[in-house]
């Protein structure tokens, strides 16, 4: 959905055009900006909703009319976006005597659901401040056009409040007449409310004791009402469900060693980082380096958990344990400010549910699940339509990186590329994987990628997949003419898509995930389909490959027609299969024999190191047997349990992985720690290349002899991470150099391990120097998050 405007002369002199607007247009203040400017530029006419998008039909002197339009686009409100203008010559016969907004008509939807947006600057001076007439002093849900729930509160489309959950809130008279008013920013604000007509916060204690504690801070006269009485509990030491935009967090004291161990207990969540959230950016500069970039990411209207660099004053130590960041927002709700008003400390504000579930969203299922974690619970009245996650971002090789989307920027609609956005594009539905879960809705409009759902292996999230799906479906009216899936048999989106594709007699496309990857990226920046050939690199932990083994290590050229896998990283047997990725010690144990050929040439070269020693005490005879007659050990190309591997061997989470991915980014703080800011470390370690028939092969064979000799000669452990991450970037650097297309062909990067930003600014600053120019994930996820999107573009692109 490229934008272009197509106008058609009406008369010399005076000109009647209707005009059709599509992109992010609705629940933004978009009809009162068009009103306004049409009556600064003297036109007559009529500006209404509809399921496509926004309809101007506008009458005045053709200069008037051509200024209106420049205006338009160069003027939108806040959090529009204008994907696409329409003119044609209009003849309408009457005409009103001015301006005016009239009613929405509901059609066939086709334009964004707008995704929720953090707190503008006007509603939080209204909160702390009342406002003209005082009538939202300290209330919990001030909003406007510009901020506020969106679609965490619709149930359908159009975008009018009969269609959120906030249509059980009649407005009192004075919302009424600021919800009428062209020139009131709360014109036709759907969630607009206020302490005489809108939602209530309560609070409550989960036990006799936390109620007691409640009532005796709410006959404390300092304590102005709830809010006051939940961050006193906070500053006090306890754990506060709260009820936000999206689900229920669970809060806590962040500085407060003893109180995080203590929800880490209740919510079984050993190891894996919590998120902050801070009142300021004041307050989260005392705890963290905060760049220009940074900066702007956690104010803007997203709001999203920007992962930062520790600095200053310590939080808990258990708040982020064996990584170099921390991740913290600011409030981005007013009931968010209100509660952090009092507090100068940060609050862990992680998603309200235990370990690896989806956020909690209804109020009873909160006090029943969560009474054993909190101990007291702050809740509202309105209700949560849609589920909806914080995202997530970081800001590395030269700009900021979406690693996880949802609120405040899914479910907003995707341009797609030129060539896949023509209208011979059919309509796709993609299933994508089975972690880090999104679907996708695409057809020649655009893409809708949905808001990240977790893992599907989680009951909870399974069903909250199928159910955000016909949601979305639903909202966009959505009628696919293919249903696309991952090439993985046993994904529950497989699956799914399978018998959606069965039940409504559709072809059933299956695209293998790494292509899908690199697919991602490509729409990420807008590459053309027939762009000139170029690469596309994917390192993550585990696909399904063409060959029935599974891939993680994968060099292709070519672009969205064919893309030919032409590298791989040298396949290695993972022992025990899955829990060669909960146990990484296996990957070490794996990948050193095989470097070395046997356990037993490791043991007589290196039977010195405590690693080996560690290794030989484990059922290895069993595993190598395993390996050696391919039983229960798989192998694969995977550049994830390399990274495991590495740091298993160094001593970094060798036993046993809580989550996806700790032990590398485990290894990444290492890497950090020792050499600052990513800078070369000397002695970067050699992988060699071969071949395995027409693949380019490479392995760390090379790598290994060195790493071991490191750790003899006392090598600190962050020079010996940082040497392998540099040697991994060297080696893809002149691989791709070798099988590039074009001296300066385009290089995508996808996949989790590009979340590392050391590897990923090394490559980056490598492929560079070369003349080649990388492509690093920018509003799409680099992980499984992105799939679904690269799997619609391809699925578009094979059937052009």
């Amino acid at each position: 959905m490229s934008r272009r405007a197509d106008e058609e002369q009406g008369g010399p002199h005076l000109r009647e055009v209707r005009i059709r607007v599509r992109g992010l247009v609705q629940g933004v203040g978009f009809r009162p900006t068009v009103w306004r400017l049409a009556r600064e530029e003297g036109l007559v006419g009529t500006v209404l909703n509809d399921g496509g998008g926004v309809v101007i039909e506008a009458r005045g002197p053709d200069s008037a009319v051509s200024a209106f339009l420049a205006r338009l686009e160069a003027e939108p409100p806040r959090l529009a976006r204008i994907d696409r203008v329409t003119v044609r010559p209009l003849a309408r016969g009457a005409w009103p005597e001015t301006f005016t907004i009239a009613p929405s008509h509901a059609s066939d939807p086709t334009t964004g659901v707008v995704p929720d947006a953090a707190l503008c600057d006007a509603c939080r001076e209204d909160t702390l401040g009342g406002g003209a007439d005082g009538r939202r002093l300290r209330y919990p849900f001030t909003n406007c056009t510009e901020c506020g729930p969106r679609y965490s509160i619709v149930r359908a489309i159009p975008y009018d409040r009969a269609n959120t959950t906030m249509a059980g809130f009649p407005l009192c008279a004075a919302c009424a007449a600021e919800y009428g008013a062209p020139t009131d920013r709360r014109f036709h604000a759907q969630p607009n409310a206020c302490w005489r007509c809108g939602p209530r916060v309560s609070l409550v204690g989960v036990d006799e004791a936390a109620a007691a504690r409640v009532a005796a801070l709410r006959a404390d006269p300092a304590n102005r009402d709830d809010l006051d009485v939940a961050a006193a509990l906070l500053a006090d030491g306890a754990i506060v469900a709260v009820k936000g935009l999206g689900g229920f967090h669970l809060a806590c004291d962040a500085t407060r060693e003893d109180v995080v161990e203590r929800l880490r207990a209740r919510k079984r969540r050993p190891r894996k980082a919590l998120a902050l959230m801070a009142r300021d950016l004041a307050t989260i500069r005392r705890y963290a380096r905060v760049d220009a970039a940074e900066a702007e990411l956690l104010a803007s209207p997203q709001a999203p958990i920007v992962l930062l660099a520790p600095e200053g004053e310590g939080v808990a130590p258990s708040i982020a344990p064996g990584v170099d960041t921390v991740g913290f927002m600011l409030p981005y709700t007013p009931l968010h400010v209100l509660l952090l008003e009092r507090l100068d400390r940060p609050l862990v504000m992680t998603s309200g549910n235990l370990s690896d579930a989806p956020q909690l969203t209804e109020d009873a299922e909160a006090a029943a699940r969560l009474a054993p974690i909190a101990d007291a619970i702050l809740s509202h009245d309105r209700p949560i339509a849609n589920r909806v996650d914080d995202s997530v971002a970081r800001v590395f090789a030269g700009g900021p990186r979406v690693l996880r989307r949802a609120r405040g920027y899914a479910p907003s609609p995707l341009a797609l590329p030129p060539g896949l956005d023509v209208p011979e594009a059919p309509a796709v539905l993609a299933f994508g994987g089975h972690l880090k879960a999104t679907f996708c809705l695409a057809d020649a409009r655009g893409a809708v990628l949905s808001p990240h759902l977790g893992d599907l292996e989680d009951v909870e999230t399974w069903h909250d997949y199928q159910r955000q799906l016909e949601v979305l479906t639903a909202l966009y009216g959505h009628r696919p003419a293919l249903v696309v899936a991952d090439a993985h048999p046993e994904y529950l989106s497989t699956k799914l898509a399978a018998a959606r594709a069965e039940a409504a007699g559709l072809p059933l496309v299956h695209v293998q995930h790494h292509r899908a990857h690199v697919a991602s990226c490509l729409v990420d920046h807008g590459v053309a389909l027939d762009a000139p050939p170029l690469v596309g690199v994917v390192l993550d932990g585990l696909g399904w490959g063409e060959d029935d083994t599974f891939w993680g290590g994968e060099v292709f050229v070519g672009g969205y027609r064919r893309l030919d896998r032409v590298a791989r990283l040298v396949p290695v047997a993972m022992p025990g299969g899955a829990r060669a990725i909960e146990e990484p010690w296996r990957d070490a144990f794996a990948h050193l024999v095989a470097a070395f050929g046997s356990w037993g040439a490791v043991r007589e070269r290196f039977g010195d190191l405590a690693l080996v020693r560690d290794l030989d005490a484990r059922p290895v005879a069993i595993l190598e047997q395993m390996i050696a007659r391919g039983v229960r050990a798989p192998r694969a190309s995977s550049a994830g349990r390399l990274f495991d591997a590495v740091a298993a061997a160094v001593g970094l989470c060798r036993d046993r992985a809580s989550f996806e991915g700790e032990a590398g980014m485990a290894l990444e703080a290492a890497a950090t720690a020792a050499v600052r800011g990513g800078g070369d470390p000397g002695g970067a370690y050699v992988f060699e290349r071969a071949r395995a028939g027409a693949l380019r092969e490479l392995s760390p064979r090379p790598m290994w002899e060195r790493l071991l000799a490191d750790l003899r000669d006392g090598v600190p452990i962050g020079v010996i991470a940082a040497r392998f991450h540099h040697g991994l970037a060297a080696a893809l650097a002149d691989l791709v150099a070798a099988v590039a297309p074009a001296p300066d062909a385009q290089v995508a990067l996808s996949g989790g391990v590009f979340q590392n930003a050391v590897l990923t600014e090394a490559l980056v600053a490598r492929l560079t120097d070369r003349g080649l120019r990388p492509l690093v994930h920018r509003e799409i996820p680099p992980n499984d998050g992105g799939v679904a999107l690269g799997q619609a573009a391809l699925a578009i692109a094979r059937a052009l």
